[in-house]
């Protein structure tokens, strides 16, 4: 029999491991969204372009703007889609969680001083922090769990990720 402890722990990580699905579907809505838009060069030349002259624009995104996105706009509009998609993929499926949250977090400031905002990009930081919060609890119930219970079975002596790794993955 369970003790009374173990029921809290997993409602807890069902709750995060909701949350970190929840995020990856947002993210993989915002990528796909931009390839079946053909998000593109173009794109990215807008955002640098506004980034000029819009009073809202930090001056190191400004520099950045300039020197990267209207640098190499072909590069970003094909990386950011693909970005978007394999952050979604990789928090769906619960690999490589708290990167991927870290770099959730990190991109979306990035538009936020792009002064690109919409409504779900808030919402997409508060999930972000609770995985970064809580990384073990928001990946029990992943790929990465069950691989390690997998390899677990068949090798009970073999400890498949040690602390402090597992968070990472």
């Amino acid at each position: 029999m369970k003790s009374s402890n173990s029921r809290p722990t997993l409602i807890a990580a069902a709750l995060a491991g909701a949350i970190r699905v929840t995020l990856g579907v947002l993210w993989l809505h915002e990528g796909t969204l931009k390839y079946r838009a053909h998000f593109g060069a173009a794109d990215i030349l807008l955002v640098a372009n506004s980034a000029k002259s819009n009073s809202r624009v930090p001056g190191y995104f400004k520099s950045f703007a300039d020197f990267a996105l209207a640098g190499w706009p072909h590069f970003f509009g094909f990386a950011m889609p693909l970005l978007e998609t394999l952050l979604g993929v990789a928090l769906v499926l619960g690999v490589f969680s708290l990167p991927a949250s870290f770099m959730s977090a990190f991109t979306l400031l990035t538009y936020w001083s792009a002064d690109q905002l919409i409504t779900e990009y808030p919402i997409m930081v508060a999930l972000s922090t609770v995985v970064i919060a809580w990384p073990l609890l928001a990946s029990h119930f992943s790929v990465t769990t069950l691989a390690e219970r997998s390899v677990g079975r068949r090798r009970p002596d073999v400890v498949v990720f040690r602390e402090p790794f597992r968070r990472w993955l």
